[in-house]
């Protein structure tokens, strides 16, 4: 009846999708209280801006209102090429000088004025090449891109406290999965509508990150050249809404040749990393995100890669109520929930 202080809901803002969740942290574990997704209209985010503010302010509003959620602080993140994310190397000092240090080592990884950017970081241990040296997470975030979204919550009457990157939201929800195995080699893949996240693990330590901007906004934008439609009209048909827009052979070849670039990309990262002379292989890859839906792309990623391949559910690491989330909810809603649940699980003024 009385929530902590520290309570938030994540809140994930996609170009296509906007996701709610509201987790109740008990002694048996995290309980799943509120999730709730809506569409949001084609190009009220595009390249991870914002185009439409009040349009996007509003469906943010109509989707806490159908939720019936009434906490106002929230979790929310972003990525894209806005954000930077480096693994660097620096020597270890008192926490005073470590932070001037590293403030000062930071210009040289970020390709933006030092100037236009927040900055933060987390200190991952000690460095393998020295043991006079850690290794720090810098992560860099443009700052209008902060202050877009900040105006963004706040016009939809709610109050950012805590603004997060796409793929550690991810992964905060890969890593309370029961059957995860922290010592393999796991590459988390997010394929959204406009962005796809890379992150390899081990031991929940990242060990490379990549953000590309590929997405299922791709077969729907090859829908609309080749037939002459909308996008909202190819959507249709590419969800089943619509029969005889477009042939099922045109579809299943737009499909094929998008989830192909979509493997590749995934082939080229997986092939970097295991390049890098630490004889280290991807075991596992966990995919997310909308792109998870198109025929062809689990198998295709299948048929490259000698590693396993499943698609993630975030809420097998929560307590469910079967009557108030039916399987066949679940089923449907588990691919795209992670990013809000990983940031439910976020509490304010952690790190």
């Amino acid at each position: 009846m009385f929530p902590k202080k520290d309570h938030l809901i994540g809140l994930d803002i996609g170009s296509s999708f906007i996701k709610v969740a509201e987790l109740k942290t008990t002694g048996q574990g995290h309980v799943l209280n509120k999730f709730g997704m809506a569409r949001i209209a084609p190009g009220s985010i595009v390249e991870g801006r914002i185009a439409n503010m009040q349009g996007l302010a509003n469906d943010i509003k109509s989707l806490f209102k159908s939720q019936k959620i009434h906490e106002k602080n929230v979790a929310i993140s972003t990525g894209g090429h806005s954000v930077v994310i480096k693994t660097i190397n620096t020597t270890n000092r008192p926490g005073k000088e470590l932070h001037k240090t590293i403030y000062a080592e930071a210009e040289q990884y970020i390709p933006y004025d030092i100037d236009d950017v927040n900055i933060d970081y987390q200190v991952i241990g000690e460095s393998e090449f020295s043991s006079e040296q850690i290794s720090v997470l810098l992560v860099a975030v443009k700052k209008d891109l902060v202050a877009e979204y900040i105006e963004l919550i706040r016009l939809a009457g709610l109050n950012p406290r805590i603004i997060d990157v796409d793929t550690f939201a991810l992964q905060n929800a890969y890593e309370i999965l029961p059957y995860k195995n922290t010592e393999q080699i796991t590459l988390l893949a997010d394929i959204g509508a406009s962005k796809m996240s890379l992150n390899i693990l081990k031991a929940n330590a990242s060990l490379m990150m990549r953000d590309n901007m590929s997405g299922t906004n791709q077969i729907l934008e090859e829908i609309s050249n080749q037939s002459g439609i909308t996008i909202e009209e190819a959507e249709q048909a590419l969800n089943g809404e619509k029969k005889g827009i477009i042939d099922k052979d045109t579809m299943a070849s737009i499909c094929s040749k998008v989830t192909q670039s979509w493997c590749s990309e995934i082939f080229e990262a997986v092939n970097t990393f295991q390049s890098g002379g630490n004889n280290e292989t991807v075991e596992k890859i966990v995919l997310s995100g909308g792109g998870v839906f198109v025929d062809g792309f689990k198998d295709c990623l299948l048929s490259e890669l000698d590693a396993d391949v499943s698609i993630i559910n975030p809420f097998e690491g929560l307590i469910i109520n079967e009557k108030k989330f039916p399987d066949s909810f679940i089923t449907k809603a588990a691919p795209q929930a992670p990013i809000a649940i990983g940031l439910a699980l976020r509490r304010v003024d952690d790190k």
